[in-house]
C-alpha cells in the first residue's frame, strides 16, 4: 500500500487552492491528513474565517474515521441524527458531516488519507478537494 507523501499533500493543497481561485470561490482553508489522521499539509488563504482550519480538518478526519466522504456522512446524518449526535460526542467534535471531506485513494484503491476543504459552499469545497487529489495523480472518493 502506498503512503501519502509530503510532496503529494502539498500538491493537493496548492491545486485545490488554484482551482478555488479559477472558480472565484471564497477564501478557503485546505487540510490534508494521512491515513492515520495526522495533518500532513495545510494552508489557510487570507481572509478565510477563523474556524475554517478546524472545519477543514474535521471534514477530512470524519471521512477517514467513517471510511466514506463527508457528502455521504451528511446523508447518513440526516437519516440517523441520534447516531451522529453520539458520534460527535465520541469524537470530541472532530467530525463535520458536510460535503468537502474527500478520501484519497491510491492506484490499488487503498485509502491513504483525506482532504478537507472549508470556506465556500460545501459542493464547491468538495470540487476543489477532488481537483487537488487528481492533480497529485491519486483518486478522489467523495462518498
Amino acid at each position: 500500500m502506498e503512503t501519502l507523501s509530503l510532496n503529494q499533500a502539498t500538491t493537493i493543497v496548492d491545486a485545490a487552492l488554484a482551482t478555488a481561485r479559477e472558480s472565484a470561490c471564497a477564501p478557503l482553508s485546505v487540510a490534508v491528513l494521512d491515513a492515520g489522521g495526522h495533518l500532513v499539509a495545510f494552508k489557510r488563504e487570507d481572509n478565510s474565517g477563523i474556524l475554517r482550519p478546524q472545519i477543514a480538518q474535521a471534514k477530512a478526519w470524519g471521512a477517514l474515521g467513517m471510511g466514506i466522504g463527508s457528502r455521504a456522512l451528511a446523508q447518513r446524518a440526516e437519516a440517523a441524527p441520534a447516531f451522529f449526535a453520539a458520534l460527535t460526542d465520541i469524537s470530541a467534535g472532530r467530525i463535520v458531516p458536510v460535503a468537502g471531506g474527500v478520501l484519497i485513494r491510491d492506484s490499488d484503491d487503498h485509502v491513504i488519507g483525506a482532504v478537507g476543504v472549508s470556506g465556500d459552499h460545501p459542493e464547491k469545497d468538495e470540487v476543489c478537494a477532488a481537483a487537488g487529489i487528481a492533480r497529485a495523480g491519486l483518486k478522489a472518493d467523495v462518498g
